[in-house]
């Protein structure tokens, strides 16, 4: 076991010569572990350098002393091994963790940490920002800023492991649910879950990762094919049309009957259980019609229902159904036969609970979390 490193509260990396900014190293993390530099002499450097990274989680390249100095000096001259330039930690009273993640190109990105008795959860983002635009939704809000390489998706793991004294193979559960629609960055987000289940890499079972889609019916039919048994989680949020499209502008694109029909194929392809996302909105997607008509939608597939309460945030315009508007949505699926659950978020206080990725800076010094 690798010794447990110090918490942080924040980590810097500038790239600068002089007065002018150098242009970016590539990414080690954007590289297949296959093409890793090694030694020409010793080739079994190559497996030392993923070893430091991937179990030992190194937060530089000459932290892997395990490596001939010399050679760490030349690898750091040439790649970098953070895409981060500053790492801010937001706490939570419950234990998990907000981390909002400054890019090289001064992008900024998301991912939440959540620690259980069993478990610890990491919510990585796939995109800066997201195309989707749910209302409810405050990353929807944000709009679109660009999407991230597939090392920038595992570097979210890679950097929590370090900021909470932990090594990278402690992370056992990831679900992509964070900014962004990870299937309209398809290669790399199925690049970075491939990097995660790698057995040179993280060691993942992809079993323990969840992928959330709005619903692409063309890239879910893809994704089926791709041999990954992950679990895939779709943001239904409504079962008709019409109230489907007034919260989500882009499901205009994708009827939720094609919807369904491409998760038909990914069951049949995978085995796989099927998530279905529901955030419950006031008067506005709770009605027990809605309730009756979701699990219609359902008859067919084996599936199970996440009745999300909605997690307010500044200005959204709209309210959490009442816990007994809930539990009576959640009775009515039940009765027709549906698994379903009530799932509260973690990271509410610091804007870290589902749907409320925003960018927040912190408003305390570091110094006093």
């Amino acid at each position: 076991m690798p010794p447990r490193r110090r918490k942080h509260d924040r980590a810097s990396l500038v790239c600068v010569t002089g007065d002018v900014q150098a242009p970016p190293k590539p990414l080690l993390l954007d590289l297949e572990p296959e093409a890793w530099p090694a030694d020409d002499a010793r080739p079994y450097r190559r497996q030392q350098l993923l070893s430091a990274v991937f179990e030992t989680g190194v937060a530089s390249l000459d932290e892997a002393t395990s490596l001939p100095k010399a050679w760490r000096q030349a690898l750091a001259e040439t790649y970098a091994l953070s895409p981060f330039q500053a790492v801010d930690r937001v706490p939570s009273w419950d234990g998990s963790v907000r981390y909002l993640l400054t890019l090289r190109d001064g992008r900024q990105t998301e991912a939440v940490y959540m620690p259980y008795d069993n478990r610890k959860t990491v919510c990585i983002s796939s995109m800066v920002g997201c195309p989707a635009g749910c209302r409810f939704c405050a990353t929807g809000a944000l709009g679109f800023g660009r999407n991230l390489s597939r090392g920038e998706i595992v570097a979210q793991l890679l950097v929590i492991a370090q900021h909470e004294g932990l090594a990278p193979k402690d992370l056992r559960n990831v679900v992509l649910m964070g900014m962004g629609e990870a299937l309209l960055n398809y290669e790399e987000a199925v690049a970075a879950i491939r990097r995660m289940i790698d057995p040179e890499a993280l060691d993942m079972s992809p079993r323990r990762i969840t992928l959330s889609t709005v619903g692409l019916p063309a890239r879910i039919r893809r994704l089926a094919g791709e041999g990954l048994n992950l679990t895939l989680a779709v943001s239904l949020h409504a079962p008709d049309e019409e109230t489907r499209q007034a919260i989500i502008p882009t499901a205009h694109a994708h009827s939720i009957d094609d919807i369904m029909d491409s998760l038909a194929l990914w069951q049949e392809r995978t085995n796989r259980r099927v998530t279905f996302e529901y955030t419950m909105l006031k008067g506005v997607n709770d009605h027990d019609w809605q309730a009756a008509k979701l699990a219609a939608r359902l008859r067919g597939l084996r599936a199970h229902v996440n009745l999300i309460p909605f997690n307010d945030w500044a200005n959204s315009g709209f309210e959490s159904s009442s816990r007994t508007r809930i539990d009576a949505f959640k009775r009515r699926i039940e009765s027709a036969g549906v698994s379903v659950s009530v799932r509260f978020s973690r990271g509410q206080d610091a804007g870290g609970a589902c749907g409320q990725l925003s960018l927040q800076t912190p408003t305390e010094p570091l110094e006093a979390r």
